[in-house]
């Protein structure tokens, strides 16, 4: 029979067995949240130009009560004082906001040493077409291609193209394709019904989202990750934000019981307001963001979440995986960049 002492040495044993074992168990070192537009890769100028052409003839445009609208319409209803929002040293100074802000995201990201990062992201048919555009996806491969193609693919005046625009050279970048794997049955079980891809077809390329994250985000130091793509821009199955945060939650629940010591970074891009910038709506929704709130995202309104206001839906599950952890919002810059009040808000934050 073991003594007073002994039993106390054996309690102690299996405490420090529990706590090493919970220290080996994966867990979520950093949320991350970043736009990814490519204003972000552009000097002003181009701005401006992308303004001209994509806002005007391009652009699906709806105004801040989320009815569609034309250029022109926007135009007539947008107060004069808006030109001043264009001026060159505005632009200028949003643009060394973006850049300092990307830079601060960047480091964030390395200090944080993750193992993986699980990327949240929406496409813009860059993969997903009419013929199959699943609300959720997650994609598994050893490696994932990247493609100068889409939004990606520079189709301005090349005078304006700026040296910190998407490398046009194709490249195999790294997946964590055994958790990506193991992911996709951790939802299943959690009652996600997620669709995945293995491989791409011939001549297809990953994301945006993705590419924005592999260049900028990580430069020369490359993580391996899990992309997770949910449709946010295309009806009729838009997952709705309380549905986004619900997978954010489970992600995060999947992530705590992977048995492995993994350093998990989670990482949304997208959004925020455009293609006519909100500040009002943005600075609540960042005010949202700062809590755990799965009714807010309930609340949200579906008619303001169309075109490029839908991508707030990815920050939605982020909000759920992040659920418990501060928010540190870096910056939040409206770029404007026409007289009708078209443009992209920027936002950038991380959780911990």
């Amino acid at each position: 029979m073991l003594d007073d002492s002994s039993l106390r040495a054996a309690s102690i044993s299996r405490r420090r067995m529990d706590h090493f074992e919970r220290c080996r168990m994966a867990r979520i070192v950093i949320g991350i949240g970043s736009s990814h537009s490519p204003t972000l890769l552009m000097e002003p100028d181009a701005w401006l130009a992308r303004a001209g052409w994509d806002d005007v003839k391009v652009h699906a445009l709806h105004d801040l009560d989320g009815s569609r609208i034309s250029y022109e319409e926007l135009l007539a209803k947008t107060p004069a004082n808006m030109q001043a929002q264009i001026a060159s040293d505005v632009l200028a100074a949003r643009h060394r906001q973006n850049q300092a802000s990307v830079v601060e995201v960047r480091e964030r990201l390395r200090a944080a040493e993750p193992d993986v990062v699980l990327v949240i992201g929406d496409d813009h048919k860059e993969v997903f077409q009419e013929d199959n555009m699943p609300a959720l996806s997650v994609y598994w491969g050893e490696t994932i291609p990247y493609k100068p193609q889409g939004m990606m693919k520079w189709k301005y005046d090349p005078n304006l193209k700026a040296d910190s625009w998407y490398p046009q050279e194709e490249r195999e970048f790294p997946v964590d394709a055994t958790n990506a794997r193991r992911l996709i049955a951790d939802l299943m079980q959690r009652d996600f019904d997620v669709a995945h891809s293995k491989f791409y077809k011939p001549g297809q390329g990953m994301s945006h989202s993705f590419g924005y994250v592999y260049y900028k985000l990580m430069g020369d130091k490359v993580f391996p990750i899990i992309p997770v793509s949910i449709n946010t821009y295309y009806p009729p199955n838009q997952i709705t934000p309380l549905r986004a945060y619900r997978l954010g939650q489970a992600i995060r629940e999947a992530i705590q019981e992977w048995p492995d010591d993994l350093r998990v970074a989670v990482v949304a891009t997208g959004g925020l307001s455009h293609f006519v910038v909100d500040e009002k709506f943005d600075r609540e929704f960042l005010q949202l963001m700062g809590r755990s709130d799965p009714q807010g995202h309930a609340d949200l309104p579906l008619e303001k979440l169309q075109s490029g206001n839908s991508e707030f839906r990815c920050w939605s599950a982020l909000a759920g995986a992040v659920e418990g952890l501060k928010m540190d919002l870096i910056d939040y810059v409206p770029c404007y960049r026409s007289p009708a009040g078209t443009g992209c808000a920027m936002a950038f934050a991380s959780w911990k």
